[in-house]
């Protein structure tokens, strides 16, 4: 019987009406004091519960080195709902969720901490029917994992007992390459079964990744399409107008491949290019993503084909900004790169011929993310009054203005036969009255439950480190700094004559 059954006896599993609803359980959140958790974490369990999706038996306790008792714990969690919470404020679902908050103060070496949290879990248990069932949020950085798993371990908090379960979340980075991701995984998998070791993406709990899927397998004239035949190349965008702000302490030494395109921007390729699964169930939709990352390569020229930068002073909405280099705690000689190209190729039947360009910057003209399928030009025209036409393209906008575009040619209204390009969009938010939930309350909620199938497993994590690690080793052997691109522009001209040498441009969303 799976947990979802399990922990909902009463859920027909054939119902689609009816929502998934945890079942009693206690969620620990290490690291609660960042802002990972106040900004995303605790205003998800709001959320969760504001929706009716945990149950009246439910426990949120914090570990962190502060001296709170609950109360001040309790003031935290309230302070960060009202500020970031999506749905709005009810004061009887605050009370309910008040009354299953615990904190426990301490440190990750402290062994008199982490008997405390196994007594709190206990009594939570006991108290709020909470059933032994725990989840361990590790909202900390990789340094810590191994001393925080191995406190639960040895203080009995991750053993698996019948007819309960204990999980463990991870954050990314999944380590820093690929030899640290394979110890990463050692350090966890010596604790946690696979089964219960969730490893977070949120770009992956996101409504618009996950209606990448609907569209391409539920409607019949995309699927035809989707392929080498129709499809010249494929562009995956993550750009921030945003600078590194204060992460100066966790960005440098960092940069912008690992810190994006290893995990979001490989796993929405994989999700793009994968072969329609059997079903959308987690090993499914694992085995698919596995064979694309299997048979994905990068080119042999590395220099002609991946492109770096660091973005320069300048203006940014309509304010002047510092450069990379001027960034408080960053070194003067940081060869960090805060923009990161690189072109993917993927040596199957239905993707051979066609690269995948991933790109992610920093300091960009707007905030977009986004999937662009480009279609080949027509082979013949046969319009004498026209201007040179664009491809047609199929874009998928992740965020912010989530949707999807279609782009092609229409004729001008006249007597002329005059072709321009046009765009026919499908945004969310004018197709359907309910907002999208936030990715980390889906997230979550499949932790809860059980139904991993948005959770990377270390298989994945290891064959995107394969791929970006000689994109990283060629880099760390050029001398001098990335090239410099000017903030609020879109990046350094290494990347357009990177995508000039193939025939194509960059989109400028």
């Amino acid at each position: 019987m799976s947990d979802t059954a399990r922990t909902n006896p009463l859920r027909d599993p054939q119902d689609r009406r009816l929502p998934r609803i945890a079942g009693p359980c206690v969620l620990v959140i290490f690291g609660v004091t960042g802002d990972l958790s106040r900004k995303k974490l605790m205003p998800a369990v709001y959320d969760l519960a504001n929706r009716g999706l945990l149950p009246p038996g439910f426990g949120l306790v914090g570990f962190a080195r502060r001296d709170w008792a609950d109360q001040d714990f309790a003031k935290v969690v309230h302070d960060a709902v009202k500020q970031y919470a999506r749905t709005p404020f009810r004061e009887e679902v605050w009370q309910q969720l008040l009354e299953g908050i615990r904190f426990v103060p301490g440190e990750f070496g402290d062994d008199a901490a982490f008997e405390t949290l196994k007594e709190t879990v206990q009594t939570l248990d006991e108290e709020r029917g909470t059933g032994g069932n725990h989840a361990f949020y590790l909202s900390i950085p990789p340094g810590y994992f191994d001393d925080v798993v191995g406190q639960l371990r040895k203080h009995g908090l991750a053993d698996q007992r019948q007819g309960q379960w204990s999980r463990v979340i991870i954050e990314k980075p999944f380590g820093h390459d690929l030899d640290s991701a394979r110890e990463l995984n050692r350090v966890v998998s010596d604790v946690f079964p696979p089964e219960s070791v969730f490893r977070i993406d949120h770009y992956l709990g996101k409504e618009t990744v996950q209606n990448m899927m609907a569209v391409r397998f539920a409607n019949q004239m995309f699927e035809p399409l989707w392929n080498n035949n129709y499809i010249s190349h494929v562009q995956i965008t993550m750009a921030e107008d945003i600078g590194i702000g204060g992460r100066a302490g966790y960005y440098d030494g960092i940069g912008a491949a690992r810190d994006v395109i290893q995990n979001h921007l490989l796993q929405l390729m994989a999700l793009t290019a994968m072969e329609e699964p059997n079903s959308f169930e987690a090993s499914q939709l694992r085995v698919e993503k596995q064979k694309v990352l299997s048979a994905a390569r990068t080119p042999k020229d590395l220099a002609a084909h991946t492109a770096r930068g660091q973005y320069l002073a300048g203006w940014q909405g309509g304010q002047k900004v510092v450069g990379f280099l001027e960034e408080e705690g960053i070194k003067h000689d940081s060869r960090t790169e805060t923009y990161a190209a690189v072109r993917v190729d993927i040596d199957n039947r239905r993707w051979a011929g066609v690269p995948f360009y991933l790109r992610t910057a920093k300091r960009m003209p707007r905030r977009v993310t986004e999937i662009a399928l480009n279609f080949k030009r027509a082979p013949h025209l046969p319009f004498t009054d026209t201007e040179e036409l664009g491809t047609n393209a199929l874009v998928m906008r992740i965020q912010p203005d989530e949707g999807v575009t279609m782009r092609f040619g229409a004729k001008v209204p006249g007597t002329q036969m005059e072709i321009r390009e046009v765009s026919m969009d499908f945004g969310y938010g004018g197709a359907f009255t309910e907002s999208s939930p936030e990715a980390y309350e889906r997230l979550i909620l499949d932790v809860l439950l059980g139904d991993p199938p948005l959770f990377p497993q270390h298989e994945e994590v290891e064959l995107s480190w394969q791929l970006l690690d000689p994109v990283l080793d060629f880099w760390a052997d050029q001398p001098g700094q990335p090239e410099g691109y000017l903030s609020g522009t879109w990046g350094p001209k290494s990347a357009d004559e990177m995508l000039a040498r193939d025939g194509f441009a960059w989109r400028r969303p």
